[in-house]
């Protein structure tokens, strides 16, 4: 039988292509955790945002190039554990949550405590998005999504870090307690968030250009505190949306857009 043939059987190998960039996300993960561990915050938010950057580009590259294979599904799950579960939990930490025992034994590991659920409600949520990927409807997350809850956490850091607000982590640590809870809970929650991938593919109005070339511009000006404006709306779509379901069903009205489990 020849190497040709569409009835040999595939090689074991995995697809190079799609697992560089996983990797590249993985790696980003890893280095935030590092340069947190060192005091460099502000590096280590931007390394969290580059890897969401890599895990939007590697499964689109797979499609692309019909690569998409089951390893690199769970490759992807893994390394999205790393970026946006882990990393995002112990840059928080490092820059506030520890300082919660300034407030006592109890506060401090309250700290360490609402680092580890954030990175529970993270794993969680990628082992229930595996398990229900073929179930769900494809317009919408059930939850909030590692990498929108990962880029919120990262973003409220960044905003602050960066010093051009005067404010410490110390300052702001029962602020980021709370962030880092209410983001943790948000995604295994059973709200839904629209996934963006029913949006156009073909041509749009000539006005839907203009926005994308304002978002660039208002993100030049001031890009962390803009990620973090994004960040709250996104998260806060998903409660809005909910109430406004409920609001349409007292009212008798069809529930139009409610997706599936």
């Amino acid at each position: 039988m020849s190497s040709t043939d569409p009835a040999a059987p595939r090689g074991r190998g995995v697809y190079l292509l799609p697992n560089l960039f996983t990797t590249a996300g993985l790696f980003a993960g890893f280095y935030a955790i590092i340069a947190a561990a060192n005091g460099d915050v502000v590096q280590a938010c931007i390394a969290v945002f580059i890897a969401a950057v890599m895990d939007g580009i590697d499964g689109r590259v797979a499609r692309l190039t019909g690569t998409s294979s089951a390893f690199g599904v769970q490759y992807d799950s893994l390394a999205d554990l790393v970026s946006f579960g882990m990393a995002p939990a112990l840059v928080m930490y490092h820059w506030a949550l520890a300082s919660l025992q300034l407030d006592g034994a109890l506060a401090g590991r309250i700290g360490w405590a609402a680092a580890f659920l954030y990175a529970a409600c993270a794993a969680l949520r990628l082992a229930r998005f595996n398990s229900q990927v073929d179930a769900v409807d494809k317009r919408w997350f059930v939850g909030l999504a590692s990498p929108a809850a990962a880029g919120l956490m990262m973003a409220f850091v960044w905003s602050f870090a960066d010093g051009r607000l005067g404010v410490t982590g110390d300052e702001m640590r029962w602020v980021a307690l709370a962030v880092t809870v209410v983001c943790g809970l948000l995604m295994v929650s059973r709200l839904r968030y629209f996934s963006f991938k029913a949006a156009p593919r073909d041509r749009v109005p000539f006005v839907v250009l203009l926005g994308v070339l304002l978002v660039i511009v208002i993100l030049v000006i001031d890009l962390p505190r803009v990620l973090l404006a994004i960040g709250i709306a996104y998260a806060l779509s998903g409660p809005l949306h909910a109430l406004w379901l409920r609001r349409r069903r007292r009212s008798g009205l069809p529930a139009g857009g409610d997706g599936g489990a």
